[in-house]
């Protein structure tokens, strides 16, 4: 049970961290991008969304509410059948998310701009180095999150097998 509600939580403050964080794109929406766009960008405005921190957001905000479903469904499991909650919790799956997402963060948002600076308008241009390297390093902390819901899922999965089925 303990397991759950902390997944519960961390998903909730994670979703919240989300939503404050789509300030900093209302604000470049306001701003503007700092760079040219190019055609090249202007093609593929459908993925973008023309502001590069949206991929990290959604990724926070989407696995936050993810780590709830997971979290509430473990807790409701314990609570209908005593033997869904026994067995040793183990915590790697929460910190396998937690780091999950606050990774996609670091380098989606703040680390937008070390990119920035190494690739000057990589994100516009687009810079396919620096384009690429950013989305794959994004794409590691999202595997990392994703390995981190696996293993809670089969831990939820069990825990729903043990509830007895009644007529």
């Amino acid at each position: 049970m303990r397991l759950g509600a902390r997944f519960a939580k961390w998903g909730l403050g994670l979703f919240l961290f989300g939503v404050f964080l789509t300030f900093g794109i209302v604000a470049h929406y306001c701003a503007g991008a700092r760079w040219p766009t190019g055609t090249l960008f202007a093609q593929n405005i459908t993925l973008w969304w023309a502001c590069p921190w949206t991929l990290s957001v959604a990724a926070v905000q989407a696995g936050g509410l993810g780590m709830v479903a997971l979290g509430l469904s473990r807790l409701t499991a314990a609570r209908v059948s005593p033997q869904a909650s026994g067995g040793a919790d183990s915590s790697m799956a929460l910190g396998l998310c937690i780091t999950g997402l606050v990774g996609v963060f670091v380098v989606g948002y703040p680390g937008y701009f070390l990119f920035d600076a190494i690739w000057p308008s990589f994100y516009y241009s687009p810079i396919p180095a620096g384009k690429n390297a950013w989305l794959l390093a994004q794409a590691a902390f999202i595997a990392i999150y994703l390995a981190g819901a696996a293993i809670m899922f089969g831990r939820v999965r069990r825990a729903l097998n043990a509830i007895p089925a009644t007529a």
